[in-house]
């Protein structure tokens, strides 16, 4: 059995005209966040991650900002489409670890929304996912509330066991 680990990391700015989505839920907050699609900066570092450890490049070569077709496109269904790349080449999920850095909001009461939406497109086990929120203690741009970060960090399996 083959065994891979990936990274992902995306990072967006605030945009008072948008909503906020993270994780696939629309979260109650002043402002979203600025992209080219809904730009749910969890679920971009999430794929990342994915598409790494697949070695299949990043979401921006599957699904690049100059393509007017991911337009405002929500990033479930972006997920969705990762999950069945995935499949194709034979990969199985094993466990999906997030840490969102944003001084606000509070990450904790949308979490298990979160995962069952994640789990969900992902056919997994909601046990098998984590998502964390952290401070920068108002150091840096997400310490000034001027955007949102997030890590990703998961493994894959291919072949028998």
């Amino acid at each position: 059995m083959e065994i891979r680990a990936g990274n992902g990391f995306d990072v967006h700015k605030f945009d008072e005209e948008r909503k906020l989505y993270l994780g696939g839920v629309e979260i109650p907050f002043e402002k979203g966040l600025a992209g080219h699609s809904d730009a749910d900066v969890l679920l971009h570092a999430v794929m990342d991650a994915l598409l790494g450890a697949a070695g299949m490049g990043d979401i921006g070569k599957h699904f690049p900002d100059t393509d007017d077709k991911y337009k405002g496109i929500s990033s479930v269904k972006l997920l969705r489409a990762v999950n069945d790349l995935l499949k194709k080449e034979g990969f199985i999920i094993g466990n999906i670890d997030v840490t969102l850095v944003c001084e606000k909001p509070k990450i904790s009461p949308y979490s298990d929304e979160m995962k069952s939406i994640i789990a969900g497109e992902l056919d997994m086990d909601k046990s098998c996912i984590n998502i964390k929120g952290t401070t920068t203690e108002k150091l840096g741009f997400t310490g000034r509330e001027e955007g949102i970060a997030c890590l990703a960090t998961c493994i894959i399996s291919k072949g028998d066991i």
